[in-house]
């Protein structure tokens, strides 16, 4: 598979049938906040849509604010996605044309610039937040949740949304592999741990191998315990060898989550009027 950020199969996705269709234009790589925001205005039909409070009839507008110059602006958009789009780790119908727009987005130059960052946020401009909300995304489809929500009795089979972002894995990989290796160590994190999960996927297994020397290397090396933790777990898991490898040695530690759901203001605005803390 090509890891030409440029050559994303983003159109005539089929994730829902109200998902971003063939009006998505690849060029949303290089449009600004305004021309973005008229492109994700048509692309679906996102009223029909729901998240965590409804109707998902503002997701183009705050969606487009990720490239905002203002990085306050920048930093809200950052919360919409974590806590209404995907809030608490959940799957809503809208996650998944949102997913879309995010992996298009990530070649976008304006992707660079930085966000606000709370006490427990990971280091990293925007293009490295939304590839770890990818990664979070993917998380929650991923063969261990499967698992997890059999033993609850709800099996991911049976949850559209899930299916849904399932079916687009190949699309959410194709996107972040091409950062795995960037200049930027948190961009090149941040892509590693979103293709980590995006691998469980069938049709990417065979994928798995090339990427075990950036997981080593670069991942398994990493400042933040939490990366280097989600190296050994997926070379373990993969039947890698993972030693060396040394994962958060101060067991007393606070295990935060290695997706950082917290930055800046901790709150979300809707457009509707609705607020909300930090899920935790």
């Amino acid at each position: 598979m090509s890891t030409n950020s440029n050559r994303h199969t983003l159109n005539g996705v089929n994730a829902t049938e109200h998902s971003v269709g063939a009006d998505l234009p690849r060029t949303i790589a290089t449009l600004d906040e305004a021309e973005t925001y008229r492109v994700l205005l048509t692309a679906t039909h996102w009223a029909t849509l729901d998240h965590a409070y409804g109707s998902a009839a503002e997701a183009p507008k705050r969606l487009a604010e990720l490239l905002a110059q203002d990085q306050t602006v920048r930093t809200k958009a950052l919360d919409y996605l974590h806590y209404t789009l995907h809030h608490q780790n959940t799957l809503y119908e809208a996650t998944v044309p949102a997913a879309l727009c995010v992996a298009a987005m990530l070649p976008n130059p304006r992707t660079t610039r930085t966000v606000d960052k709370g006490h427990n946020s990971f280091p990293g401009c925007m293009r490295a937040e939304l590839l770890l909300w990818i990664a979070s995304v993917a998380d929650a489809v991923t063969d261990e949740a499967d698992v997890l929500s059999r033993r609850h009795g709800f099996p991911l089979d049976d949850y559209p949304p899930a299916i849904s972002i399932r079916r687009i894995r190949p699309q959410l990989y194709s996107a972040a592999v091409a950062y795995v290796d960037d200049t930027d160590r948190p961009t090149a994190e941040a892509a590693i741990t979103a293709c980590i999960h995006l691998l469980d996927d069938p049709r990417l297994l065979h994928h798995r191998t090339a990427l075990v020397p950036a997981i080593r290397q670069t991942l398994g090396t990493s400042e933040q315990w939490q990366h280097r933790e989600r190296a050994i777990d997926a070379l373990d898991t993969w039947g890698e060898d993972s030693t060396g490898l040394e994962g958060q040695q101060n067991p007393f530690l606070f295990c935060d989550s290695d997706t950082p759901t917290d930055s800046a203001t901790g709150t979300v605005d809707t457009n509707e009027g609705y607020s909300e803390p930090p899920p935790f």
